[in-house]
């Protein structure tokens, strides 16, 4: 039966798709193609030949054991293979050699995608959005001549993606999925604050200064504990930039979330004062080290700021320290120490 083999080999080594490829998966489709046809043999194989540009299927019938004594149920041999290529085979092959093509053709497009973006899971890239009507609860970005994905959950309250406009978004994970090689961006995960600020701040790139922790509520403010590992580098002043630029090019980025910069620390009591910052607490009390809670005292007239509007300055700083803090009132709790000294 005639097959072009040799056009095909062309097409694929033009996609990277070596030839011992083609054939398996042309020979195993052709087979399976063959085993659906009526009256066709259990046991087949197909030869391709690329010089006579044919195939040929061949068959072979089972023999019946003779049972004997000691095995009453031999197993059936294979008799001598024959000529079995269906007649009228032409155009169900030439569909199946499309098929295959086609098949190998995307699973190769797919091992590019995948090549190029395995390594980069965790960075920063910049994508042109692009609308799919129909997939109006995900946000597709072209990024090169790959489209990546921003689902839902990836995205940040309150932003519009309009076609045609130019995003920075961070690479969440690249897979295999059924359609392929799917890349998955987000907006909202916490690390594209980091990678944002280590495209403005040296000293971050050269180590002098670490983002220690990272707790953010997109959209709306985040905060970020600093370290500086050189002595002399003010860690927070670094980030912020002189004049403040290096902060604000990174929030043009985020739209109108706020970024609060603070100072790390070892010790959980300093870090929890820290990290209520604008607010600034007079003590803070560890009640728990193994369970990780602490209480915070506060001045009256900043008790609002330590809590923040519907509890989100109080909520990021837990957040970033990983500790429960409770709020108390600094006056309210001296007033108390004074009662029971005086009891």
């Amino acid at each position: 039966m005639e097959l072009d083999l040799t056009g095909m080999h062309k097409l694929a080594a033009e996609q990277g798709i070596d030839a011992e490829t083609l054939d398996a998966a042309l020979a195993e489709a052709l087979r399976l193609a063959y085993l659906k046809t009526p009256h066709a043999a259990k046991h087949a194989r197909v030869e391709l030949d690329e010089r006579a540009g044919s195939f040929t299927v061949w068959a072979a019938d089972e023999i019946p054991g003779t049972p004997t004594e000691d095995n009453p149920h031999p197993a059936p041999t294979l008799g001598e293979e024959y000529d079995d290529t269906p007649k009228d085979f032409g155009r169900l092959a030439a569909a199946t050699a499309r098929q295959v093509i086609t098949m190998l053709f995307r699973r190769a497009e797919d091992d590019k995608v995948f090549g190029a973006f395995s390594g980069q899971k965790g960075k920063l890239v910049t994508g042109v959005v692009q609308q799919d009507a129909k997939d109006s609860s995900n946000v597709h970005v072209a990024v090169g001549d790959v489209e990546a994905i921003l689902p839902r959950r990836e995205q940040v309250p309150g932003e519009h993606y309009r076609h045609g406009e130019r995003l920075r978004v961070y690479v969440v994970n690249v897979g295999r999925g059924l359609k392929g090689a799917e890349i998955t961006v987000s907006r909202s995960h916490p690390e594209l604050v980091r990678r944002l600020f280590e495209r403005e701040v040296p000293e971050l790139v050269s180590g002098a200064v670490s983002i220690m922790a990272i707790a953010r509520e997109a959209g709306a403010r985040t905060k970020i504990a600093v370290r500086a590992n050189t002595e002399g580098v003010n860690p927070k002043g670094a980030l912020i930039g002189p004049g403040g630029a290096r902060v604000r090019a990174v929030m043009e980025n985020l739209g109108q979330e706020k970024i609060d910069i603070v100072d790390y620390s070892d010790d959980p009591a300093k870090f929890v004062a820290s990290a209520l910052s604008p607010a600034i607490a007079t003590d803070v009390q560890v009640i728990s080290e193994k369970n990780k809670t602490a209480v915070a005292f506060i001045h009256d007239d900043q008790l609002s700021l330590a809590i923040g509007k519907e509890g989100q300055n109080a909520r990021l700083a837990a957040k970033l320290t990983g500790w429960k803090i409770g709020i108390e009132s600094t006056e309210a709790h001296a007033k108390k120490l004074s009662e029971q000294a005086g009891e």
